[in-house]
């Protein structure tokens, strides 16, 4: 197509600039809906994208973002029921001391980043582990800190833990119960790592005054129990029907969306949520962020930036091509964010086989926790610490990051090789 042809490779190249400008910028849902639907019809005017292609990616797409839709109203239902508030309340009983304590919120962190995803772990535990940590009197910088780590860097225990991971499943091949074969004993290695580095590196400062945490609507003493028995019910059963499903082909959107809708029911009539909230809760103007970023980071790769990080790959998938493929994944995160880059790297790296697209996954989760721009889970930090009275300047966040990535991306890998 002549268009195409004079003006059509940059086009792909400056709508997935414009919807990064959208991602750190979080502008009101109306924006970043009239900025997704303007990079969309760009790189399809200039065909880009033809439309059969766009159909595929969109196909492909839906389950991830219904997923994500669902998941989404299952962690804000599970905190309006009190869940993480508890949880914030037996860390602060059980943890004497701030070491305990940041064992703690790395243990509880993994299993929200996991059954929740990492935005739960960033947007509702965090809160609750800085309150937890002030009142004890111990300093809530490296809870903070930790949460974080934890949510970048542990969030492939399972499948569905990660963004980035459930847009790369398709091309991974593997049931729920071999991916967590292959990745717990990783996750294990990492956690540990984490904890250390954080304890190591994150400053103490001073303690401030306690901040509460974000409240859940109010529920009396009787109904508590309850109301806590419900939410972490649907939750286990919605573990469940991943397992289960994986083996049978069932994808994991199906498990999620009846999660989903029980507890959207369930808080309705308790009067915990109203159907505005919960709409609200879904975030469905990220949603349809995620599609055009799919859309437009497919005409990219079909372009010739797409042919440059063809020629970057390994041809194999020995210890040193995994390093490069991490390594690989790191970088692309710290300059498009992991999301673009997984859709970016995903079907680049799938024929060198699975072990090659799990070192790039892990590049891509844990390399996304090396600068402020890797992540957009790092930007909703920022702002969710700054809520609950902490001021972590670029130069703090930095300081423990530069080096606990790299050691952490190093041990996982390595893990990753030995045991594959």
């Amino acid at each position: 197509m002549e268009v195409w042809t004079t003006v059509g490779p940059g086009v792909p190249v400056a709508a997935l600039t414009a919807l990064l400008v959208v991602a750190f910028g979080h502008p009101s849902p109306r924006r970043e809906a009239l900025v997704s639907l303007g990079a969309v019809a760009a790189v399809l005017a200039v065909g880009a994208l033809p439309a059969a292609d766009a159909a595929d990616e969109l196909r492909r797409l839906a389950p991830v973002v219904g997923f994500l839709l669902a998941v989404l109203v299952v962690a804000d239902v599970a905190a309006r029921a009190g869940v993480f508030s508890a949880a914030g309340d037996l860390l602060a009983r059980r943890c004497a001391g701030p070491d305990r304590l940041l064992a703690g919120v790395g243990l509880l962190g993994a299993v929200v980043t996991s059954v929740l995803s990492l935005d739960a772990t960033v947007l509702l535990l965090i809160p609750v582990a800085v309150t937890a940590a002030t009142s004890r009197g111990f300093s809530p910088r490296p809870v903070a800190h930790l949460g974080l780590r934890v949510a970048n860097s542990v969030s492939m225990l399972l499948p569905v833990s990660n963004l980035t991971t459930l847009l790369a499943l398709p091309w991974l091949g593997l049931t729920a119960t071999a991916f967590v074969a292959r990745t717990a004993p990783v996750m294990a290695v990492v956690l540990v790592v984490e904890v250390v580095a954080v304890r190591l590196l994150a400053p103490r400062g001073p303690v401030p005054a306690p901040a509460p945490a974000p409240a859940p609507a109010p529920v009396t003493a009787d109904e508590q129990r309850p109301a806590l028995a419900v939410p972490v019910t649907v939750v286990v059963l919605m573990l469940v029907g991943f397992v289960a499903g994986s083996a049978w082909g069932v994808d994991p959107v199906w498990p999620a969306a009846a999660a989903a809708s029980v507890l959207a029911g369930w808080a309705l009539r308790r009067g915990l949520a109203t159907g505005r909230g919960l709409v609200n809760a879904a975030h469905p103007t990220f949603a349809g962020f995620v599609l055009a970023l799919g859309l437009v980071v497919a005409a990219v790769v079909a372009g010739p930036a797409g042919g440059a990080v063809a020629r970057l790959l390994p041809h194999g998938a020995g210890y040193a091509d995994l390093l490069l493929l991490a390594g690989l994944g790191a970088l692309l995160s710290c300059l498009l964010t992991n999301l673009s880059a997984t859709l970016v790297l995903a079907p680049l790296v799938a024929p060198l086989g699975t072990d090659a697209l799990l070192a790039t996954l892990l590049g891509l989760s844990i390399g996304a926790g090396l600068t402020v721009s890797g992540s957009l889970a790092t930007l909703l930090w920022r702002r969710t610490v700054r809520r609950v009275g902490l001021d972590v300047g670029l130069l703090e966040l930095h300081r423990v990051s530069l080096v606990a990535t790299p050691v952490s991306l190093l041990a996982a890998v390595t893990t990753l090789w030995v045991l594959a």
